[in-house]
């Protein structure tokens, strides 16, 4: 297969695996822009390559993300407009519209964030023992025994680091091993979809979560995805986006409030620090790089990514990992993924081949080996550049408050 169709089936998988994360997490509209990606990724493919084998495949997949979209495209954004009684009086029509937001412009904003109780435990955060450590002892330990803390404990946290090393499964894990509510939102899809309305929406979301915390008595962990959307640099603001950066600094001082043992945490995760004010780095109290896996990490990937594929039995996964050094967690991922479609498309596109009739045995694709490895690392550099790591290691010198 030549670079350029891996390429772009490569590219149509990255997308429509960020859609389906997207999806998953509630964040619609980047869910949304990720399918439309990964179709345009497929259709170019097959225009270009009308005569490959996996045509039909990639067609199948295309109806299944147009479908996709068209489903969240049902529910995302509806705006319901209140119709009022000309007949009623003024007190009655602000009465009127104001029971109207209550009910439909709360069910607009929940589209955004995922709100649940999150099944994902620590074994399943592979690496990253400094950042878990820190959140044991800043959420965990507080949420269990608040009589060990009679001088409060953090309720602010910041995760940074490059994409795909883990901060949202981290926050997820924290949530489930309280036995708490994990808030997810989208800073960003917040941020373009409501414009005008993030002040608003900010609100509601610190809202949501004290409503949570009273009427179940559960912790509740609200998780910011993109935090540096909400609150990044002020220069050059529109009067919204200081009213909303100012609507957050006045929740977050609420919630970090040492009077109360409030159990109402706020965890903002960014790829960027650098681009965020000192005022808001002041609200978490507790600031983690959450880095590049190591070697044992990479290695514990490897092994969690390739058990369910075929694989020649002289492959060793520290040999992977040695091998993929400066690659993210989902870049280890993805890295496995292409070897699964490398082989697949080898087998499909073989002389002789033919889809299997009914009752037949399929044929299978052959063991992925240490050479089909090299050759994808060969086409796929890591995510995180060398510049990158130095910016967030230099950020960290001044600003980590582990």
């Amino acid at each position: 297969m030549s670079l350029a169709p891996q390429e772009l089936e490569n590219s149509a998988s990255r997308y429509a695996s960020e859609a389906i994360k997207n999806d998953s997490q509630g964040a619609r509209g980047m869910a949304i822009a990720n399918y439309q990606k990964a179709i345009d990724s497929l259709v170019k493919l097959m225009r270009l390559y009308p005569n490959n084998k996996l045509n039909k495949i990639y067609t199948e997949r295309t109806s299944s993300y147009q479908n996709r979209i068209k489903a969240l495209q049902a529910t995302h954004g509806v705006h319901i407009e209140p119709v009022v009684d000309p007949q009623a009086s003024p007190e009655q029509q602000r009465t009127f519209l104001k029971k109207h937001e209550e009910e439909h412009g709360v069910n607009e904003f929940e589209e955004l964030i995922l709100k649940e109780k999150p099944n994902v435990r620590w074994k399943e955060v592979i690496g990253l023992e400094d950042a878990k450590s820190a959140l044991r002892e800043s959420i965990v330990y507080p949420t269990k025994r608040p009589d060990l803390f009679p001088l409060g404990w953090p309720r602010g946290l910041l995760l940074y680091g490059p994409p795909g090393c883990g901060k949202t499964i981290l926050a997820a894990a924290t949530a489930s091993e309280i036995d708490g509510y994990f808030v997810n939102v989208d800073a960003a899809s917040m941020m373009s979809k409501w414009l005008g309305e993030a002040e608003k929406n900010v609100s509601k979301l610190f809202k949501m979560g004290h409503n949570l915390l009273e009427k179940e008595g559960k912790p509740v962990i609200l998780f910011i995805d993109e935090v540096d959307s909400l609150l990044g640099s002020r220069n050059s603001e529109v009067g919204g986006e200081i009213r909303t950066k100012n609507q957050f600094l006045g929740e977050m001082d609420g919630v970090n409030d040492k009077g109360k043992n409030l159990k109402l945490y706020v965890i903002g995760a960014t790829n960027k620090p650098w681009s965020l004010d000192w005022p808001f780095l002041r609200r978490f109290q507790k600031r983690i790089h959450v880095s590049l896996p190591s070697l044992a990490a990479r290695q514990n990937l490897f092994e969690l990514y390739t058990a369910p594929l075929k694989k020649d039995m002289r492959i060793k996964t520290h040999e992977l990992a040695k091998l993929f050094e400066g690659y993210s967690a989902s870049d280890i991922r993805d890295v496995c993924q292409a070897g699964q479609l490398k082989v697949v498309h080898e087998l499909i596109d073989s002389p002789g081949y033919r889809e299997p009739v009914t009752g037949e045995i399929p044929p299978q694709p052959k063991s992925l080996t240490m050479t089909d490895f090299r050759q994808i690392k060969s086409q796929r550099k890591p995510s995180v550049s060398s510049e990158m790591i130095r910016a967030y290691y230099k950020w960290s010198e001044e600003f980590k408050a582990l």
